[in-house]
């Protein structure tokens, strides 16, 4: 298995036509607090976390490391894009060592229905692909998330399978850049 490439982050600030994705810094800690307590974000990944619980583990500067990050608009948190390693424990690979880059994102719902998550996730999807070319992404929702499900579609994931995983039917999806597949 090749070295991993190493890389700088947090990178620039990517900008989007609306939004800009760049590292976490602290005033975003009560956005984080906000979306991990929101039932409505919650509803597809276990359910929210207690206030409280989360006002006493967030740190000051949350979501610190290689492959989150902060989508602001107006220069305020409504989200997060996230590209962590898919375990090699939990099922649902599309290479057989594992490791592949998993695509995750939360949105405030208040932002819902506006294209923030599309275009967040093809930014940092277009980041992914220049500091980790040839390198393929997976994205792994609940069947029952429709609107993640047409997200995947809209970003080009294409399944791979279905599982059963956290007591529900889960999809996972894979996504190659234009230049890893030309």
């Amino acid at each position: 298995m090749a070295e991993p490439v190493p890389v700088a982050w947090p990178p620039a600030p990517i900008r989007t036509e609306r939004l800009v994705l760049r590292g976490s810094e602290a005033g975003d800690r009560t956005a984080f607090i906000d979306l991990f307590a929101s039932p409505e974000a919650g509803t597809h990944i276990g359910g929210p976390r207690p206030r409280k619980e989360l006002e006493g583990a967030v740190p000051e500067v949350p979501g610190r490391r290689l492959g989150h990050f902060v989508a602001a608009l107006d220069g305020a948190m409504i989200g997060m894009v996230t590209l962590d390693r898919r375990d090699a424990g939990r099922p649902g690979h599309v290479r057989p060592e594992a490791g592949t880059a998993d695509l995750g994102y939360m949105f405030l719902p208040h932002v819902w229905g506006y294209g923030y998550a599309a275009e967040a996730c093809a930014a940092a999807l277009g980041w992914f692909a220049g500091a980790f070319p040839g390198e393929p992404v997976v994205l792994c929702t609940q069947t029952a998330n429709d609107r993640s499900m047409r997200l995947a579609a809209k970003l080009g994931f294409t399944e791979v399978e279905r599982f059963e995983e956290y007591g529900a039917e889960q999809w996972l999806g894979v996504w190659h850049s234009i230049s890893a597949s030309g």
